[in-house]
């Protein structure tokens, strides 16, 4: 792929992912390679961080190093970008940020996991937000922002093979294992009704987490993973699988595994799927099936919408947010205990 190609792709990822456009635009124009785009991603992220210590206010110095969590993020898209050193550069600017804007919000790590708890100690529910292949915590900053919005606390994670730990972990399809230490560690005073998001493969792992761990009371899964052939797959997946996997063989078998056939009728939670129409990538089927086969699945396909749906974030954003608004708080009305 040519940079001007690589460049193009990442477009609507990027934008939806919040960096604004012109910039964005000014960036990638001196990207000289896909080699270029790790180094200039981060050094703008870099000049956000120079841009929070001049700040005349903590406002303004916690929102440039939001963005520079951004930057970093998006500097490890491309496949021979230093992941680890982005990545690692995304976490310490997200908590930098948070530290200055919402002093109440806490790191929880445990085994296989890390990320933030955010919103208020008495919020009706919480919202886990899981992310996919080569996506991470920082990606979904406006996700989380449309949750707090409502009232709710957020838990934006890394999961195995993801974000701050793609170095050290490996991907595993057993994500409900994950997902069900993530709930032990928040404890029960903060979760209180559970919502579950997942975007890409995230989609995958927070569908079959919601059919396997009884306490995801409502789920979400957008641009989701219904199954996934691992031979049709695009060579640029099937290498960015095998790294994320910790080898090929690994990826192969991991691939064997998406296939939620089987999981979809066992999902209680109420549970929206979204689609792109324009999102088509070979040897992945998207989450059509999922929704129906799911016993209280509902599905909305945004024509225009690409994978992750950046380029249509009003068709849908909105409307997932509101969907765990509406039944956390209709779950918590009906006297489940928070």
């Amino acid at each position: 792929m040519s940079v001007t190609e690589f460049v193009a792709a990442q477009w609507t990822r990027s934008t939806g992912a919040g960096v604004d456009p012109h910039e964005y635009r000014r960036v990638t124009d001196g990207v000289g390679s896909v080699g270029d785009w790790g180094p200039s991603l981060r050094r703008t992220g870099r000049e956000y961080l120079e841009r929070a210590e001049r700040a005349g206010s903590a406002v303004s110095a916690g929102e440039h190093l939001l963005m520079a969590a951004r930057w970093f993020h998006l500097s490890t898209l491309a496949p021979d970008a230093e992941t680890p050193q982005g990545a690692a550069e995304a976490d310490r600017a997200l908590g930098r940020a948070l530290d200055v804007l919402e002093p109440g919000a806490r790191r929880v790590s445990g085994d296989g996991f890390t990320g933030w708890l955010r919103g208020p100690a008495d919020a009706p529910a919480t919202v886990i937000i899981v992310p996919g292949l080569d996506s991470a915590k920082e990606e979904f900053l406006d996700l989380a922002s449309a949750l707090l919005s409502r009232g709710l606390a957020v838990f934006a994670m890394d999961g195995p093979g993801q974000g701050s730990l793609a170095a050290e972990t490996a991907l595993t399809p057993r994500y409900e294992r994950v997902v069900g230490r993530v709930i032990d560690a928040l404890g029960p005073e903060r979760t209180g009704p559970l919502g579950l998001v997942g975007l890409s493969l995230g989609g995958y792992f927070a569908a079959r987490a919601a059919a396997v761990e009884p306490r995801v009371d409502v789920a979400a899964v957008v641009s989701g993973l219904f199954r996934v052939d691992w031979e049709q797959l695009p060579p640029p997946v099937r290498e960015l699988m095998a790294r994320r996997a910790k080898g090929a063989d690994a990826a192969r078998a991991f691939a064997r595994e998406v296939d939620l056939s089987a999981l979809a009728p066992r999902i209680a939670a109420p549970l929206l799927v979204v689609d792109g129409g324009a999102d088509v990538i070979p040897g992945v089927t998207n989450g059509e099936p999922l929704a129906r086969l799911a016993p209280h699945g509902s599905f909305l396909s945004v024509p225009h919408g690409d994978h992750l749906l950046g380029n249509a974030r009003a068709d849908w954003l909105p409307v997932v947010a509101d969907h765990f608004a509406r039944h956390l708080k209709t779950h918590r009305q009906r006297g489940v205990p928070a």
